[in-house]
């Protein structure tokens, strides 16, 4: 008898020595706020503290309180609950109906992209992450958010809401230390003759102590044996029971890595099937607020919808899509379902339940068809005034992810930002201005109202937050006079952190390329950059592809710093991250259409393969140009060498013509001559003999008016004014020796939408293009695009124009 209960015993002291280690060790990070992360690191934030290990991929879990503190009374608590950041929006998981659909859409990674022929990227890799070293007592100082933000708002929409969520507003009416002691002591006393259900009553009493008093229950040990008990008697709980448990670790603010919250778990996914949908919903959500990553319960939780779906009103779906984006995860045979369920009750939505279906199906990464997600962004519209700004960068997040230009609603926020900016958090806003440099909307007074708000919010500021406000203004090609302090504050955040980019350095690298778009070049944050152990450590990462993003900042210091004394890249990774630019070169942009009827129109128009070189110019702004060299006079001058020709000329059908012979001397323009005219207008007389461009002859000479201009041309080449005065006055001459011109062919995506305005890296190579001595000539899409159908006379009227009104 004796021995028997020694032997009951001694497993029972193992498992409340293990009960007792949990809280000794969990305890002390259980207060601290999460690093300063991003969205490489995926579930790491979350998982670091439950002591396992994600095997094939980062998934990030998400925080709203990336916007301010959650409503919970222990806000220290429950900020752990809320910080992961929701950056994870890889197109390598789910491609967007945008990029499906628009060969020149904007793409969101650091590889190059086709659709844009150079566009830099901002989201990363999504491969696992090496352990790092600790990070510095300053590193782990939390940040407190300036704004505060209910991110679970949307559970007042609708009374329903009660059944499926725990309304952590609702703490139980508190009670006093007096009165919690004598509960653990009735646990002393009563030791292994505790009843199943006298456990659940324990737990819940407990759980109403005042938040500032209860680590003191949680470091008792009558309360870990209680925990111990309610183990035991774990498979005699009823489910009303179990679920009372569960919500009692809530309010106890529980470690998410506790031991014992796997056992539960564990009898939760065990009892699945037999509960019902609500209750399963309830579940996932206090599985939520305690903080901890319950993957296989969710599974099942998911498994049950299915078979429901008929039961799916308004506030199951908004639970759903929130409990999916919380795991970061939307079952591929759900979308579909969920997709038709949105559609079924989106005019019932209210405006905080449209901000969390967004949310929920951006940090899910569930791509929806293009009609769908205009129909939400359109209800979003129908009551933006009242939406929170919370949900407000809820439905622009779900924006950048889909890709979607929605005129309406980005002219909605041109109007609102800048009326909201002051209220709002430096989060909030980064995020606003990162969906405008994602979809190219560049608005000046929505662009002015961030810069004025964000100086004052800097201590505020995570090291992703200044990194991607600087990328974001300037992609957008916000220039630093426009408000003195903007860039000068964001940089000092920076230089505050330093020790951060050892663990992060693709926010380094994201915020220096922001500043160099706009010409902004903090040296001592590029000598870090460029160092040897920095460069070293980004090599011996194969996360993260952040060679090309070295190689563009080397570059512009080349161009930009003559008399930069600071560390370099040395010359071999230079070349090799060149040849790696240039081979996928070959192989995307140098195919397109456009680019290879611009090349061969060029070399007929210049005489021949020899004057024409498709070459990336600077390799660091990852774009090719077209590049051709004149003389003093205007002759175009060989610049690829015989062995190299056949090499480098593209294979197309476009027809070839000898030579610019027929077009009269260069320094007195082109001569319109009545052949030339019959051939652009398509009218020269059926019974008249085909002249060859090779043998028109400059006579008769006629003077094009501009008010002509359309009724000559209305059949063929549409003449503009600068056109006009190319072809009817001389050129200019270049006296000063060889001219280097870098012929561009440009897309739209170069542009801010509807604008004039280039995009940052796009600004950037024209200035380092003119400093390294080239003249651009642009072929801008919106004339050369119409152009390629037209004949090969009327491409070489064009191209002539445009280069010898370069001169």
């Amino acid at each position: 008898m004796a021995a028997c209960m020694l032997c009951r015993r001694v497993p029972r002291l193992r498992h409340l020595q293990g009960l007792i280690k949990d809280f000794t060790q969990a305890q002390p990070d259980y207060g601290k706020p999460e690093d300063d992360t991003d969205e490489q690191e995926g579930r790491k934030g979350a998982v670091q503290h439950q002591n396992t290990t994600v095997q094939g991929g980062y998934r990030l879990y998400y925080s709203p309180a990336s916007y301010g503190h959650s409503a919970r009374n222990s806000q220290a608590s429950r900020t752990k609950i809320e910080n992961h950041e929701d950056e994870h929006f890889s197109t390598t998981l789910t491609p967007s109906f945008w990029q499906q659909s628009n060969r020149y859409s904007v793409s969101c990674s650091r590889h190059l992209s086709s659709s844009k022929n150079t566009l830099l990227d901002l989201a990363f890799n999504t491969k696992s992450e090496p352990e790092m070293p600790k990070m510095s007592v300053y590193h782990r100082t939390p940040i407190s958010p300036n704004v505060k933000v209910n991110s679970r708002a949307f559970i007042k929409c609708r009374p329903e809401y009660v059944s499926v969520t725990l309304d952590l507003t609702q703490r139980p009416h508190p009670i006093e230390w007096d009165e919690a002691w004598p509960l653990l002591q009735k646990v002393s006393i009563l030791k292994g003759s505790i009843k199943p259900s006298d456990v659940p009553q324990f737990l819940l009493e407990l759980s109403r102590l005042h938040p500032d008093k209860m680590s003191l229950v949680r470091s008792d040990h009558c309360f870990i044996m209680l925990l111990r008990y309610s183990v035991e008697h774990l498979q005699h709980f009823t489910d009303l029971q179990l679920l009372k448990v569960l919500e009692s670790f809530v309010w106890l603010d529980i470690p998410p890595a506790h031991t014992v919250l796997e056992l539960y778990e564990a009898e939760l996914c065990r009892r699945a099937k037999h509960m019902s949908l609500h209750q399963l919903f309830l579940a996932a959500d206090m599985w939520r607020c305690i903080g901890r990553q319950v993957p296989q319960f969710l599974q099942c939780l998911y498994d049950s919808v299915h078979l429901c779906l008929d039961k799916i009103g308004v506030p199951e779906l908004v639970q759903l899509l929130y409990i999916m984006g919380e795991g970061r995860q939307c079952p591929k045979d759900l979308i579909h379902p969920v997709e038709q369920l949105l559609m079924c009750h989106l005019k019932q939505l209210y405006p905080e339940e449209v901000g969390t279906v967004c949310l929920g199906l951006f940090k899910s990464q569930t791509s929806l068809p293009v009609t769908v997600v205009n129909r939400i962004v359109d209800k979003a519209c129908s009551f933006v005034k009242e939406m929170s700004d919370f949900a407000i960068v809820n439905v622009m997040k779900f924006l950048r992810f889909s890709y979607l230009y929605h005129t309406e609603w980005l002219e909605a926020m041109g109007r609102e930002v800048p009326q909201r900016a002051h209220r709002m958090g430096v989060q909030g806003l980064m995020h606003v201005v990162l969906t405008c440099s994602a979809l190219h909307y560049r608005n000046e007074n929505l662009l002015i109202a961030v810069a004025d708000r964000v100086p004052s919010m800097v201590p505020h500021c995570r090291t992703k937050d200044s990194c991607k406000l600087l990328w974001a203004f300037g992609t957008l090609g916000f220039p630093p006079v426009q408000n003195s302090s903007f860039y000068p504050s964001l940089v000092e955040a920076l230089r505050q952190k330093k020790v951060e980019f050892l663990r992060y350095p693709e926010h380094l690298l994201t915020a220096l390329l922001g500043l160099a778009f706009v010409a902004q070049f903090p040296e001592d944050l590029i000598a870090l950059a460029l160092s040897p152990d920095f460069v070293n450590s980004i090599l011996k990462s194969t996360q993260l592809e952040l060679k090309k993003d070295l190689l563009t900042i080397d570059g512009a210091v080349d161009l930009e710093f003559p008399q930069w004394t600071g560390p370099r890249l040395s010359r071999e990774l230079r070349e090799e991250v060149a040849d790696m630019l240039w081979k996928f070169a070959q192989s995307d942009v140098c195919q397109k259409p456009e680019v290879q009827e611009a090349e061969a129109a060029l070399q007929n128009l210049l005489g021949g393969e020899e004057f024409v070189r498709k070459t990336m110019i600077l390799p660091h702004t990852r774009s090719i140009d077209l590049e051709v060299h004149l003389d003093p006079t205007g002759k175009a001058i060989p610049v690829n060498p015989a062995p190299h020709k056949a090499a480098l000329a593209p294979e197309n059908g476009s027809s070839k013509l000898t030579s610019n012979q027929g077009w009269g001397r260069i320094n007195i323009g082109v001569t319109i001559t009545e052949d030339l005219l019959a051939q652009l207008t398509n009218t020269r007389n059926p019974t008249q003999p085909s002249t060859p461009p090779s043998t028109i002859k400059p006579t008769s000479l006629y003077r094009v008016e501009p008010e002509e201009s359309e009724r000559l041309f209305s059949t063929g080449l549409n003449l503009t004014t600068d056109i006009i005065e190319s072809l009817t006055k001389p050129s200019a001459q270049n006296s000063n020796g060889i001219v280097k011109l870098a012929i561009q062919v440009t897309n739209r995506n170069h542009y801010c939408s509807h604008s004039q305005q280039l995009l940052g890296l796009h600004a950037m190579k024209r200035r380092h293009l003119t400093m390294a001595g080239y003249r651009v000539v642009e072929l801008k899409h919106h004339e050369w695009f119409p152009m390629i159908r037209k004949s090969m006379v009327e491409k070489l009227a064009y191209l002539h124009c445009k280069i010898y009104n370069s001169l």
